[in-house]
């Protein structure tokens, strides 16, 4: 995990599941012990990894007020850097569902109320992460895509550079080893595959703004290839200001 990936997001305490375990060489280990060398070697190599595995299924969870919930479900590609999604925004009991396709640069949103009256499938726009309070979703994919690399990191990053390890859990049935991240992030790494299970973060929330807190579950690791919305099927929300309410995220 590179140490620089999302340095601007700002620092929010991660609740984790803590428990003691053995080190490698036998020895005791304590939540919040520094990371070793071999944990080290292993947190350099995990944005490689996806890179390598091509892909995943995910699932991305957000809470963003009391009772406010963005949560992305689906696949990506990531060294195309594509991917696509049912997007889930729970409110109070209600949920409007609308179908995202996405990569580093566009967004596109199906199931548009308005759109095909308007002769479109999809409504898109481009990502915007910049800003005092850049759209939700457009921050949770392009978190989701910063998840993979084409070079591993330097090992000796990690060492005496704030990285804890955080004991061991079980997520979605999968044996994992937990770490802390300095700016108040967390992995879980697959404790039989070495290939990253979970990711929280915080988010910019903006001035004013409750602070927002990401989870990114990824499962299935492995290629993927996904076809994004024809262009025939597709309107830029900029054509179609009168559907810009509706669009939801």
């Amino acid at each position: 995990m590179r140490p620089r990936t999302h340095a601007r997001l700002s620092a929010l305490g991660l609740l984790l599941a803590l428990a003691a375990g053995c080190a490698g060489d036998g020895a005791q280990r304590q939540a919040g012990d520094p990371v070793t060398e071999a944990d080290a070697a292993l947190l350099a190599g995990l944005l490689q990894r996806n890179h390598e595995e091509g892909g995943a299924d995910f699932v991305v969870t957000a809470p963003y007020g009391p009772e406010a919930v963005l949560t992305l479900t689906g696949e990506v590609d990531f060294r195309a850097g594509t991917g696509r999604a049912q997007a889930v925004t729970s409110t109070g009991g209600t949920e409007d569902v609308r179908t995202v396709f996405f990569t580093r640069e566009d967004l596109w949103i199906g199931d548009v109320p308005g759109a095909e009256a308007a002769g479109a499938v999809y409504l898109s726009r481009p990502i915007a992460v910049e800003g005092k309070r850049p759209p939700l979703v457009d921050v949770l994919v392009t978190v989701l895509l910063g998840l993979a690399a084409e070079e591993a990191d330097d090992p000796a990053a990690f060492l005496d550079a704030g990285y804890s390890w955080q004991g061991r859990r079980s997520i979605d049935g999968r044996p994992t080893e937990l770490f802390g991240l300095p700016g108040g992030r967390a992995v879980a790494v697959s404790s039989t595959e070495d290939v990253l299970v979970q990711f929280a973060t915080p988010l910019p929330a903006g001035s004013g703004a409750d602070e927002l807190e990401a989870t990114t579950t990824l499962a299935e690791h492995g290629r993927r290839s996904l076809d994004l919305p024809d262009e025939r099927r597709t309107a830029p929300v900029a054509d179609h200001p009168e559907l810009a309410a509706a669009l939801g995220l």
